[in-house]
């Protein structure tokens, strides 16, 4: 297997692929019997669900998705921001320069003529063009790169031609609804304004006294709905993906998901500080949460949240949990009633993790297990063992070469990831337990005990280990404890060198 290449380069795909045929299907919608693709992206959906042991969570659809596909325990993604990880994920490659670490990336690389990586079909510029040649045809709407509808512009600019990835969908589509654009979506709130409109000056949170449409993520799950009819007629497989934008902030839910919640009885994060024997320059002091003006209080390193604004942010993220929930249910029952249920791969990917206060961090962009590891489920036609979950360390940057696999495509060689089939066939399968991250001038790789990360900077510690068997919830730097355990784990952190931070 082929998982740490260094170079990020192009060379020739052949695209000689087999198609794959299912025994049992329950409908003829596709000639040659490929199974379908229904990929749902969830912006800041750590694993906190019910199917990941949080019995406080209020998460039905995914529970049961989980209950009969493959959830996975340790999943990681490769970079803890919305757009790098999602370029990670649909390029199957790691950072190999800082620009892959931004959220402008797909602006640099694929996105028109200004676009870095020039179209290539022997290089697909994503996963789902590489379905889209051979075959399968793609729909999506949503979030799915970076963009909340897809196309180029920043948060406070008109509406530009430009997808960024002009070569990947034959369908793309999103209603904007009464927000009018998709950023504004993105950041609205239940009155039609949004962040950007009302300068700041808004909470960080919202319950809604409309019905599930009154937010964005159920007019994504409507058209959804409607795309899965339609997909139904047409001859060739398809390939849909759906972005939901909840629990992202504003954490923004109907009111009745609120209800689902008793505040009083919301657990509070166990690490009350930032680990020991390491520095604030690993971390972050939550300005993306602090930048909504009028939320009660302020995060910061040097303090924690009050105890009660602490459950109501956190009563917050997991209504907007429990909303997306909902819509990723009426997705699933769509599927189901259009006869597609049997013959399709569903993927559920969260695209990182959130700090809920852990650490004294409120957001994602840190290299730590709270904003690197994130939901993900796998549920194949005919799969073994449904429901039982898989513990192996997995990537991101392995679902690309998993989906290939899976329809009986080749794996090209640049692709860094490995096919998590076996594990899907049988989840005690040993696969590769390695899993790569980046930011923050940081290098990070989780073994199945073990965190270790190598900073390129000036504050010190410049390296950390993480033992989670010894301290689950990341407490302590444990570096300088263990001194040959640390030797031979930066030796194996050199594979996922990229030479990203060669300056």
């Amino acid at each position: 297997m082929f998982k740490y290449p260094f170079e990020y380069v192009y060379i020739f795909l052949s695209l000689l692929f087999v198609s794959c045929t299912g025994e049992n299907k329950s409908n003829d919608q596709n000639d040659n019997n490929s199974p379908n693709i229904l990929f749902i992206a969830v912006d800041d959906l750590r694993p906190q669900l019910g199917a990941y042991g949080k019995d406080f969570m209020i998460t039905p659809n995914m529970d049961r998705l989980a209950g009969e596909g493959r959830l996975f325990r340790h999943h990681y993604v490769t970079v803890p921001t919305c757009g790098s990880s999602r370029y990670a994920l649909l390029t199957g490659q790691y950072p190999h320069n800082t620009a892959e670490l931004g959220n402008d990336i797909f602006y640099k690389t694929t996105a028109g003529e200004r676009g870095t990586r020039k179209h290539n079909v022997d290089s697909p510029e994503s996963m789902v063009e590489a379905f889209r040649l051979n075959g399968y045809y793609t729909v999506g709407m949503g979030k799915i790169s970076h963009s909340a509808d897809g196309y180029v512009y920043g948060y406070t600019d008109t509406v530009s031609s430009i997808m960024e990835l002009p070569n990947s969908w034959d369908e793309f589509h999103f209603n904007a609804g009464k927000w009018g654009n998709g950023w504004n979506a993105f950041f609205g709130y239940a009155s039609g304004e949004n962040r950007q409109s009302l300068n700041k000056e808004v909470k960080p949170y919202e319950a809604g006294k409309v019905d599930d449409d009154g937010y964005p993520d159920g007019l994504t799950a409507n058209l959804a709905m409607d795309q899965l009819g339609k997909l139904k007629e047409r001859s060739e497989p398809f390939f849909l993906a759906v972005g939901f934008f909840k629990p992202h902030l504003p954490f923004t839910a109907p009111k009745k998901y609120w209800d689902l919640y008793d505040e009083d009885k919301i657990p509070i994060t166990n690490t009350h500080d930032i680990p020991a024997n390491t520095s604030k320059a690993s971390f972050h002091e939550s300005g993306e949460f602090n930048q909504y003006k009028k939320g009660e209080e302020k995060a910061g390193l040097d303090h924690e949240l009050s105890e009660a604004y602490a459950r109501k942010v956190r009563h917050a993220y997991f209504a907007a949990t429990s909303y997306v929930d909902a819509q990723i249910g009426k997705v699933l029952e769509a599927l189901e009633e259009n006869g597609l249920a049997d013959n399709t791969i569903i993927v559920l990917w969260g695209d990182h993790g959130w700090h809920l206060g852990d650490e004294r961090v409120w957001g994602k962009h840190t290299l730590s297990e709270y904003a690197l590891k994130s939901a993900l489920i796998i549920k194949t036609p005919d799969m073994p063992e449904p429901g039982v979950q898989a513990g192996a360390i997995v990537e991101s940057t392995d679902i690309y070469p998993t989906l290939l696999d899976l329809t009986g495509q080749a794996i090209p060689d640049y692709l860094v990831g490995q096919s998590l089939k076996p594990i899907l066939q049988d989840p005690q399968a040993v696969v590769d337990q390695t899993a790569f991250s980046y930011f923050r001038k940081g290098i990070s790789m989780r073994v199945p005990r073990y965190r270790i990360t190598k900073y390129f900077r000036k504050e010190e510690p410049k390296v950390e280990l993480y033992d989670y068997k010894t301290d689950p919830d990341e407490t302590s730097n444990v570096v300088a404890e263990h001194p040959e355990l640390v030797d031979s784990l930066l030796m194996e952190l050199e594979k996922g060198d990229t030479g990203l931070y060669n300056y």
